[in-house]
């Protein structure tokens, strides 16, 4: 590997005998591993250091291609649109990265405690996400190997499109805890993204 290369979460770097792990990586079994898609560089140990051993470290690039194939990374934006739900989390398909739309979708989940910034304990989660709607949020995990960790905890972070159960036809937000039937003038619960 040379000073700077472009490396995959899971890839090896180097030997963590002889290299100390930065920001973006981690070790595993004697090796020091990529954490975040990005450039791998070594950094020499600094003169008054009381371990001579240099670092590597992974820095993150902007959004994340890697093979042409987009990648969501901790911190990005995301647009998902919500499969299931269960008393516990939502399952959702990413399909829009930082604005660019993914050519597959990536299965992200968000969990109850990640909907809303406060007073998550007595929160109902079919109170917030329903099947079909499509939600802003942001990867704040890269999770396991099936699913990344999506949150809505942020106010301008919720749902953003969703179907009246009552017609079928787009509703408005009417309040950051509501949507609204344009035709019936009937409200329905939702985690509402702020207009931003």
């Amino acid at each position: 590997m040379t000073a700077t290369a472009s490396v995959c979460p899971g890839e090896r770097l180097r030997f963590a005998e002889e290299f100390l792990p930065g920001p973006g990586t981690y070790v595993r079994d004697k090796h020091v591993l990529a954490a975040v898609v990005g450039d791998a560089r070594v950094v020499p140990a600094a003169d008054d250091a009381e371990d001579r051993r240099p670092t590597i470290e992974v820095v993150r690039r902007g959004t994340a291609r890697v093979g042409g194939l987009l990648l969501p990374q901790i911190g990005d934006e995301v647009f998902a649109k919500v499969t299931r739900t269960n008393p516990k989390l939502a399952n959702v398909e990413i399909v829009c990265v930082n604005g660019l739309a993914c050519a597959d979708p990536f299965n992200g989940i968000v969990r109850v405690s990640e909907i809303r910034a406060s007073e998550t304990a007595e929160l109902d989660l079919h109170d917030c996400f329903v099947p079909g709607d499509i939600i802003r949020g942001r990867i704040i995990s890269l999770g396991d190997a099936r699913s990344y960790y999506v949150s809505t905890a942020e106010n301008e972070l919720g749902v953003v499109r969703a179907r009246s159960p009552f017609t079928g036809e787009p509703m408005i937000p009417a309040q950051w805890d509501e949507m609204e039937c344009p035709s019936t003038r009937k409200r329905v619960k939702r985690k509402v993204a702020k207009v931003i």
